[in-house]
């Protein structure tokens, strides 16, 4: 395979030189999403030897490329035991919102962890989610830490769900900078 994609890259190499800069833009993105699946197998080696660090640099590279290929291993990790290794993989299910990852970010609302919780919580704002989500967001709004209830305040208004303004402003009156802070800004957002 990697013979092949080399081939492809090679081919591609050429249009680099184009004289219009459409032509040389497209191909300089087709070689780098080349490159992305020909690392993905490097990517995997380093979740299942590398060091604390290494693994959490190739949870933000396979976050980077994307795709339907790289949901087994970031929902694989985002049910590992380590917070870190959770947390990057959470963050980056998120950026990549595929509705397919939604039930296991819901689940992972239920962490012992607050900082994975509010993770996934900030994670939730990219998806279209159910009432039922709503309602397992808005019972953040009164988690009285300074960070889980400022999450669930942005994303419950990146949602605008109308339904959880009085819960809302009741945080500007929060002994929590952070939390009156979301609350403001969360205000702004959501519909009158």
């Amino acid at each position: 395979m990697k013979d092949k994609i080399r081939a492809r890259i090679d081919m591609l190499r050429p249009l680099l030189k184009d004289s219009v800069p459409e032509v040389r833009t497209s191909a300089a993105a087709a070689i780098e999403t080349l490159e992305a699946v020909s690392s993905v197998d490097d990517i995997l080696a380093v979740l299942k030897t590398g060091t604390m660090g290494a693994r959490i640099g190739a949870i933000y590279a396979l976050g980077t490329i994307g795709g339907e290929k790289v949901l087994p291993p970031l929902v694989y990790c985002a049910r590992r035991p380590e917070v870190d290794i959770r947390s990057a993989a959470v963050e980056m299910l998120g950026r990549l919102a595929l509705p397919a990852t939604l039930p296991v970010l819901v689940e992972l609302l239920d962490d012992e962890n607050r900082s994975v919780q509010g993770r996934v919580i900030a994670a939730l704002r990219n998806f279209t989610v159910t009432p039922d989500v709503l309602n397992k967001l808005r019972s953040f709004l009164t988690a009285a830490d300074g960070v889980l209830e400022a999450e669930a305040a942005t994303t419950l208004a990146k949602l605008r769900d109308h339904y959880s303004l009085g819960l809302i402003e009741a945080l500007l009156t929060s002994p929590y900078a952070s939390t009156r802070q979301a609350a403001a800004i969360a205000l702004s957002h959501i519909p009158l």
